[in-house]
C-alpha cells in the first residue's frame, strides 16, 4: 500500500507582524474619533491630536506592509491582504495630506478620509489575522 503526503502552505503571520498590524487598526480608529470631535466642537486640539494618531497609524502601517510583501516575496502571504494593506497606506497618506491643511480648512472632508482609512484597515486586519491558525494536539 502506497501513502502519499500532502503538503499545504498555511498562511501563518509572524508575532512581531501580528503586532505591528494589531495597532493599525486603533490608531486608524482614534484618528476617526478626534476627526468626529473636532467636527462636533471645533477644538482646534482635536484637529492636532487626530494629525499625531495618523503619523502613529501610518509608521505602524508602513512596518506592516513591508512585513506582508516580505511575506509575500516568501509565498505565505495572501496577495489580497497586501493589496488591502497597500489601500490602507494609500488613503492614510492622502488623509495625512489633508490633515496637514489649515485646522479650519479640514471639515468635512478629514473626517470621510477618516471614515475610509478606518475601515480599509478594519479589513486589512481581519485578512491579516484571519491567518492566524491554532495548533490542536501538535497539529496545524
Amino acid at each position: 500500500m502506497a501513502s502519499t503526503a500532502v503538503v499545504t502552505r498555511h498562511w501563518v503571520i509572524h508575532p512581531f507582524h501580528a503586532a505591528v498590524l494589531g495597532g493599525v487598526l486603533p490608531l486608524f480608529l482614534g484618528a476617526l474619533l478626534a476627526d468626529y470631535a473636532y467636527w462636533n466642537t471645533y477644538e482646534i486640539q482635536w484637529s492636532n491630536f487626530a494629525s499625531w494618531l495618523l503619523v502613529g497609524a501610518m509608521v505602524m502601517t508602513t512596518l506592516a506592509l513591508l512585513f506582508g510583501l516580505l511575506g509575500r516575496l516568501r509565498g505565505s502571504r495572501n496577495g489580497f491582504y497586501v493589496i488591502v494593506l497597500a489601500a490602507t497606506w494609500i488613503v492614510g497618506f492622502l488623509n495625512s495630506l489633508h490633515h496637514a491643511r489649515d485646522a479650519w480648512a479640514i471639515m468635512p472632508g478629514a473626517l470621510v478620509w477618516s471614515v475610509i482609512v478606518t475601515v480599509l484597515a478594519l479589513i486589512a486586519t481581519w485578512l491579516g489575522f484571519a491567518s492566524v491558525r491554532v495548533r490542536v494536539g501538535g497539529a496545524l
